[in-house]
């Protein structure tokens, strides 16, 4: 009975990180419903919490006395607790922003996709602007979230833009410098979600202005993603320009 416990302790923790890094490749290879690959994230982290009490217990009332067995439990309840709180820690965020997916820079007269519109056909999501809803809803989270003004001429900043874009590995769909506008996709890690983002550039006055829309395919909520990646791009830029 002490061997059972001891391997279903052993074991516990790695069952709980298998079930929650194979959500979203599984997700992404179509093997999976999006509902189904949080599901998945849910019982890793219901694993989890079991592998951590487990593991415990095990130290406790076992107390193997080899060290390869103290320290096949000890991982086992570093991967239970990672398997636990990975989930948790998402679920926390997305708790703490709004349910949105749209975030632009200009919320009144938000750039709009042109190349990226066709690659969106099939999206969940529609290629408009959410409204004026979403714009209250962004605003009052991610106060920060403005228009970038800078001092140098379009073209630079322009080329600048491009160069950011590139450097974070987003896939370019379309460069209009004569219009001022880039578009391109971005694919997360884990899941493959696509956001697409789109890049307005025109002068005002002796300013240079630069706005930028994140928008999800899919999902009502973001979980802070758009504007996350606004505000790296901001600092990108920005180090770029030397501003």
């Amino acid at each position: 009975m002490k061997k059972l416990l001891c391997w279903i302790a052993s074991v516990s923790g790695f069952a709980a990180l298998f079930t929650l890094f194979i959500a979203g490749p599984l997700y992404r290879v179509e093997i999976l419903e999006l509902s189904t690959a949080f599901l998945f994230m849910r019982w890793a982290a219901y694993i989890g919490i079991a592998a951590i009490v487990l593991v415990i217990i095990a130290l406790i009332v076992l107390r193997p006395s080899a060290n390869k067995h103290r320290i096949v439990l000890a991982v086992s309840l570093i991967f239970g607790f990672v398997a636990f709180y990975l989930p948790y820690e998402q679920m926390q965020t997305a708790q703490s922003v709004p349910r949105i997916h749209d975030i632009s820079t200009d919320t009144t007269n938000p750039p709009e996709f042109v190349a990226v519109a066709p690659l969106r056909a099939d999206a969940r999501n529609p290629v408009e602007y959410a409204g004026p809803e979403t714009a209250a809803q962004q605003l009052a989270a991610y106060p920060d979230i403005q228009t970038l003004r800078f001092s140098h001429p379009p073209q630079t900043v322009f080329e600048a833009a491009l160069t950011v874009v590139n450097r974070s590995g987003w896939e370019l769909v379309a460069a209009a410098a004569n219009e001022g506008r880039i578009e391109a996709t971005a694919t997360t890690t884990w899941f493959g979600f696509k956001d697409d983002v789109v890049i307005r550039i025109h002068s005002e006055g002796s300013e240079t202005l630069l706005d930028i829309r994140s928008k999800s395919r899919i999902g009502l909520s973001d979980v802070g993603a758009n504007a996350a990646r606004i505000r790296s791009f901001r600092e990108a830029i920005t180090a770029q320009l030397g501003e």
